[in-house]
């Protein structure tokens, strides 16, 4: 699957590679049968720039994780995950879960924030996703 966290493409041509990449080399699903597309329902997130986060203890990052704003990308030697913002409030998470899932997303023991060899970046999003499949847009900060 494709994905582009940094400003590497346009971003008409990053929107078009990730739904291609969503829909047919995901490794979580099977691939999007044609019969499906009018069932879907699209959503896109643009990511501002990562900032990594500065702090002298890792105790301290749940404090500078701010739920329903930021999203979250952990990485550690070529390994890493992201967790965008939206993914906190839907499923509920306090700072230290949202913590503890984006280190299970990069294959990381759930922990591993709390040592100091993990990068800790976190970004906003602004979505835009349809109100009904092929429907109207809205636009929302995620």
């Amino acid at each position: 699957m494709h994905r582009f966290p940094y400003p590497v493409k346009s971003l008409g041509d990053a929107v078009v590679e990730s739904a291609i990449g969503a829909a047919a080399h995901d490794p979580r699903f099977p691939a999007v049968r044609p019969a499906e597309l009018d069932a879907l329902l699209v959503e896109v997130s643009a990511l501002t720039r990562p900032e990594t986060l500065e702090y002298r203890s890792p105790k301290e990052l749940p404090g500078l994780v701010r739920i329903g704003t930021d999203g979250l990308m952990i990485s550690i030697r070529g390994a890493g995950g992201l967790l965008l913002p939206q993914v906190a409030t839907e499923f509920h998470m306090g700072p230290e879960e949202f913590l503890s899932q984006a280190c299970l997303k990069a294959g990381l023991m759930p922990d591993a924030w709390l040592t100091d060899k993990v990068t800790v970046q976190r970004f906003q999003a602004e979505v835009f996703g349809e109100t009904a499949p092929r429907g109207a847009v809205k636009r929302e900060l995620g």
